[in-house]
């Protein structure tokens, strides 16, 4: 996996993820993260991490806001509650978050050094001149807010940390991985999420190599005070040169400013991939999957997405809003989250990996094969189109406990018979 993944705009939203989806963003957040590890290892778990667009689609399939800043923040909330309790089990641990916490961050490294044998100070070094990077050294109109900062029982680690524009009402989240990491100060991102959004000045750059030496010796030989002078000249004075190396683009995911999923925001034939392993392979081919009191078609769905989440490569996750249509979003789009497809999602994949611990591993072997039959069907499926689905999922959303931060989902006038629920 690339160490500069791309880039991408998030809309900055602000706001609270309510306690019910908070709880289940957690327990559905650690289970995916076991199934990863005990699938492809620990040190896939934190490439995955460090990768922006699965980064993004991981908080979509969680319920979260598909497209807002607010899944950063959400998505290592969930990660730090809910992988505390597998830390002597995973090797993981998860440092800092918003505001305080981040500030909380080289303590609770020092911490972890002193319980697993790391050096803590060393970590924390590496905190500190992270944050210092991203805050200093690439100067693009970000202020940081948010710093997270996930250690590995072997010393391997992932940062992922946001800044905020309020005036462009803008978040860009970079991406850090230890992974191959040379130098703090030249080229060490995995990746720089956001639009670049007028001039930016990134001395991490390898062609700045020349400017970072320039500017310790200028400020040994002539003072702060004669640089500054020289700066005002220069800005007075000084033209674009025709011969200035231009900074290359790095391929961006856009996450635009619209709250409903439309069509452009998903590659239909993904989707109907994933609805059509669902529906013509899940009870016959996964009945194992099935055996849970109330699970069924919906559910296999849910799980669909999960396992690709799971078991999908980089190249999959090119359209986070996709992963939204697993289990909705807390803020109605692209529908209320349906409570009951949630929990019976937690509970197969939580039995699947318990039993993969104990060397049964049938049914996490089964979300690898709906995963694979998703990626099959997807060159030939046919079905509804997005807004067709998104439409029934929404007249549907009562039926499987639908519920958002305006509340519970009722039924349809034309559906108030009284009616009893559907099997999720």
């Amino acid at each position: 996996m690339a160490r500069r993944a791309g880039t991408a705009d998030l809309p900055l939203h602000g706001g609270r993820v309510p306690a019910w989806l908070a709880e289940r963003m957690t327990r559905l957040g650690a289970v995916i993260c076991e199934a990863i590890v005990h699938h492809y290892g620990r040190d896939e778990l934190l490439r995955r991490l460090a990768h922006p667009f699965w980064f993004q689609s991981f908080g979509c399939v969680m319920g979260m806001d598909w497209h807002s800043s607010g899944i950063t923040t959400s998505v290592l909330g969930a990660l730090k509650r809910g992988l505390q309790p597998l830390s002597g089990e995973l090797g993981l641990h998860v440092c800092g978050g918003r505001g305080k916490h981040s500030r909380k961050t080289p303590q609770e490294l020092a911490a972890v050094g002193e319980k697993v044998g790391l050096d803590g100070a060393a970590l924390a070094t590496a905190s500190r001149l992270v944050a210092k990077v991203d805050s200093a050294a690439v100067q693009d109109g970000f202020e940081l807010y948010l710093h997270g900062f996930i250690v590995a029982d072997d010393g391997h680690w992932v940062v992922v940390q946001q800044g905020m524009s309020d005036e462009r009402g803008q978040a860009r989240r970079y991406h850090w991985l230890s992974e191959g990491l040379k130098s703090f100060v030249e080229e060490p991102h995995a990746a720089i999420e956001g639009q670049a959004q007028g001039e930016i000045v990134n001395l991490t750059d390898r062609r700045a190599a020349a400017s970072r030496r320039g500017q310790v010796e200028m400020l040994e030989a002539l003072g702060p005070d004669r640089i500054v002078a020289e700066v005002a000249a220069l800005a007075r004075a000084t033209q674009p040169s025709p011969a200035a190396e231009a900074q290359p683009l790095l391929p961006h995911l856009i996450m635009p400013a619209h709250h409903d999923v439309r069509p452009k925001d998903v590659l239909a034939r993904r989707l109907r991939g994933t609805l059509a392993a669902a529906a013509e392979c899940g009870p016959k081919d996964f009945s194992d999957l099935l055996l849970a009191p109330g699970v069924g078609a919906r559910t296999v769905r849910a799980l669909a997405a999960v396992a690709e989440a799971i078991h999908g490569a980089p190249y999959r996750f090119s359209d986070p809003a996709r992963f939204s249509l697993a289990l909705g979003g807390k803020d109605r789009h692209p529908f209320p989250v349906p409570l009951r497809v949630y929990d019976q999602t937690i509970q197969v994949l939580k039995s699947a990996v318990q039993k993969a611990k104990l060397g049964r591993d049938e049914e996490l072997g089964a979300l690898k094969r709906l995963d694979g039959q998703a990626r099959l069907l997807e060159r030939s499926a046919s079905g509804p189109t997005l807004d067709e689905h998104i439409a029934q999922e929404r007249r549907e959303s009562h039926r499987y406990g639908g519920r958002s931060v305006f509340g519970w989902e009722t039924p349809p006038e034309a559906d108030s018979d009284g009616r009893t629920a559907q099997t999720a």
